[in-house]
């Protein structure tokens, strides 16, 4: 059994995002079945004044999140995921996700309370906390 005491403030690995790809948000509109066009149609967000870019769904950024935790502990790994989405991603950016251990909530089990983020531009762009199980080695 390993001591998970050491694990408090170890940052998590981060995962890059080079390209949020504007494709895959056309793609993830029609699998949602989301009519809303600001996910994949640069001109009609010209018309309401966001601009042209194209804003990705809240489900794929919270993935890029979820597949940090998993390169780190295994497929099984999240037990409890929340998150605050804060300011919008854009086709186009970069984003990184990253995590630190807060705190060991069960020895037992495993379990730990992480503070996960997305950045762009070193900017929080969404926030929150997961509780992980550590995979024991």
């Amino acid at each position: 059994m390993i001591e998970l005491s050491p694990l408090i403030g170890t940052d998590i690995p981060t995962l890059t995002i080079n390209t949020v790809d504007e494709s895959r948000m056309k793609t993830m509109a029609a699998l949602l079945r989301d009519p809303y066009p600001v996910h994949w149609d640069h001109e009609a967000n010209k018309q309401i004044g966001i601009g042209n870019k194209v804003i990705n769904q809240g489900p794929l950024n919270l993935s890029y999140i979820a597949n940090m935790l998993i390169y780190w502990q295994g497929p099984t790994c999240i037990k409890r995921l929340k998150a605050k989405f804060l300011k919008p991603v854009f086709g186009g950016d970069t984003v990184i996700a990253g995590g630190k251990v807060l705190e060991i909530l069960d020895d037992a089990s495993s379990l730990v309370n992480c503070d996960i983020w997305l950045s762009r531009d070193q900017q929080t762009v969404v926030s929150g906390v997961a509780e992980i199980i550590i995979t024991r080695k």
